[in-house]
Formats: C-alpha cells, sequence, structure tokens
C-alpha cells in the first residue's frame, strides 16, 4: 500500500513538472485547418478574463496615402504594394482587465516562479513592469478601458507573457498588419469612406471624446469586425519608426509583410490610428507617427522607466495572433533594458 502511494505521488510530481515545463517552453503549431479559422474568444488561464480575436483573412493591398489625400504627411508614402499573410487580431484594444494581470498581479507562486527560473538561469523568462509612481489610468476608468501609458517594451513583454499563459503566439501587429487590417479592403482614407464627418459614428477623437479614452467597442466596427481601429488609443506597432521606410521597399513587386525590426534603442517606434485626443487626420488608416523620448518627460525615475510613459495617455495596443508565423518573427523578443540608449 505504501509503495502505491509513493509511486503515485512520484508520477504526480512527475506530471506538475511536466506541466510547469511545458509552461516555459515557446508554443508549438500544427497546421490549422480553414474550419478552424475563424473568430474565437480567448481566456486567460487561470482567470475569467477573456478578449475576442477576429480572423484577418491573407491578401494584398496598397500600403500608404497618395499625394492628394488630405492631412497627408510625406512620411505616408510611397505607396507600395504589400501581401500579408492570415492572421488574427484581437477585436479591440487590450483592457486594464487584461493588462493588470501581467502589470500588477504578482502573486506568491508568480514570485517564487520568476526566482525559480532566475536560479535556472531561465533566459527565456518574461520580465515584468516595476510599480509606476502614479496611477496610470490617470483616473480616466479602468474596466472595459483600453491600457494605456505603457512602453513598446512593455508591450512587447506583455505579447510574450500571454503567449506563455496560453501557449499560442501571440505579438505587436508589424505596421503592415496594422493598416491591412484597418483598411479591411478598402483605399479610402478611413476604412469606412472618405469622409471624416461620419468619424463620430466610429471613433472617439478630439471632437466627441470630451478629453479622454473611453471604454472598448462602443463604436461600429470596420469592415472586417475590429473596434477602435481609429480612435481611442493609438496602437503600438513592432516595428522601428522610419519616416523613409516606404522609399525603401520594391516599388515592382509585393513586399511579403515587410517589417523593421525594433533594436534595444527605446526610441521610436510605430505609433497608429489616432487617439482620443488626436484630430481627424491621424485617425486615416494610412496615418502614422513614431514614438518620442518627450513622453517620459515628467517621469521623476532615475534612470527613468523602461515600462511606463507618462506623458503618453493616449497610447496602448492590440494584439495579433498569426497563423503561420513569418521566419523573421519568430521568437522575437525585445532587447530594451535600463541601460538602453534612448535612441
Amino acid at each position: 500500500m505504501a509503495r502505491l502511494f509513493l509511486t503515485g505521488l512520484l508520477l504526480c510530481v512527475i506530471g506538475m513538472t511536466g506541466l510547469r515545463a511545458s509552461s516555459k517552453t515557446a508554443p508549438t503549431h500544427r497546421p490549422l485547418t480553414m474550419d478552424e479559422f475563424k473568430a474565437y474568444t480567448e481566456t486567460i488561464p487561470d482567470t475569467g478574463v477573456q478578449f475576442d480575436m477576429v480572423p484577418i483573412p491573407a491578401g494584398k493591398f496598397k500600403m500608404g496615402s497618395l499625394e492628394e489625400e488630405a492631412d497627408r504627411e510625406e512620411h505616408e508614402g510611397p505607396v507600395r504594394e504589400v501581401e500579408i499573410r492570415a492572421f488574427w487580431m484581437g477585436r479591440c484594444e487590450v483592457t486594464w482587465n487584461e493588462y493588470d494581470l501581467f502589470a500588477f498581479s504578482l502573486d506568491l507562486k508568480k514570485e517564487l516562479e520568476e526566482k525559480q527560473d532566475k536560479a535556472q538561469g531561465g533566459g527565456d523568462a518574461v520580465t515584468r513592469p516595476t510599480p509606476p509612481y502614479t496611477d496610470m489610468t490617470f483616473g480616466y476608468g479602468h474596466d472595459g478601458y483600453p491600457a494605456l501609458c505603457m512602453t513598446h517594451h512593455a508591450a512587447m513583454e506583455y505579447c510574450r507573457w500571454l503567449s506563455m499563459k496560453t501557449g499560442k503566439t501571440y505579438r505587436l501587429p508589424t505596421e503592415a498588419e496594422w493598416e491591412y487590417a484597418c483598411r479591411a479592403n478598402t483605399q479610402t482614407p478611413y476604412s469606412f469612406g472618405g469622409d471624416p464627418e461620419k468619424l463620430d459614428e466610429y471613433a472617439w477623437f478630439a471632437d466627441n471624446a470630451e478629453g479622454q479614452p473611453h471604454p472598448v467597442g462602443k463604436k461600429k466596427p470596420n469592415p472586417w469586425g475590429l473596434n477602435d481601429m481609429h480612435g481611442n488609443v493609438a496602437e503600438w506597432c513592432l516595428d522601428h519608426f522610419d519616416p523613409k521606410r516606404y522609399a525603401a521597399l520594391p516599388g515592382d513587386k509585393a513586399s511579403l509583410n515587410p517589417f523593421l525590426k525594433p533594436t534595444d534603442k527605446r526610441f521610436s517606434h510605430v505609433v497608429r490610428g489616432g487617439s482620443w485626443d488626436d484630430e481627424a487626420g491621424m485617425l486615416r488608416s494610412a496615418a502614422r507617427r513614431g514614438s518620442i523620448r518627450e513622453w517620459l518627460r515628467q517621469d521623476p525615475q532615475r534612470p527613468q522607466s523602461i515600462w511606463w510613459l507618462t506623458e503618453a495617455l493616449f497610447v496602448g495596443f492590440r494584439v495579433v495572433r498569426p497563423v503561420e508565423e513569418y521566419e523573421g518573427l519568430k521568437n522575437l523578443r525585445s532587447t530594451v533594458t535600463k541601460t538602453s540608449p534612448y535612441q
């Protein structure tokens, strides 16, 4: 009897160890069938927090804007043809309900796991944000509201954490994936056409937001079912920002999901979609901007945080999940540290 008990206990320990190890390894995938490529709701394990993912079909599109488009900036061109593989994208921006699980839920079990990772030399261990010196919601609202003020590094680490929690590959969208999903088979300035007077139906922006972000998913979606691609909070993309990026792409053939790999520099990275604080022109599908050091201006910490941007009350993000990951994006992670250069 004692031998059976000990054998059972040993098998239980081995099983738990296997589960523990599997949660720390990179997700593996089998080819998906077309029946599986459909909308789904993800539940973050060990929580009741959920978010919706929308399938984005593969295709080609014209990235950028033509010179005659109103409010166009020079770095939105020249227009280039881009090819994108199928992927899923978050229907809405990541909310505080989701982000808090990564940023603030450091219970005893997680602390012990992190200590074990360090003791075992776990180079893949996810790092987590240091506590902010102030309330990063800035009183705008929490439940159902988009998370904001996080750095590009923090958004990338959230995606790695989410991937480990779920066993699926989640990451930030490339700039090309973001614009492709925003346009949703349109070439007009906005996904609903060219008339900015209709923005009130689809977006929170300077004219209707009353000086603050709003709960996600309350405005009309774009043709592919994505909410808040225009406005509410501007969204991080994976890419390093280069105003001359499009000119470097070929003009005689389609580029396959071109992206500019982020480095250890803290700035500048691509932000898309415009926000509650922006005028209509910044909410266009082709509009782009790069993050700047001034978004850290009031951070009193030295060195300044690699996790929080005190001036970026208008910046958030959403996640994507590739059906088939691009070779150059496999296992990509942020290389930013406290000693990283600003630019």
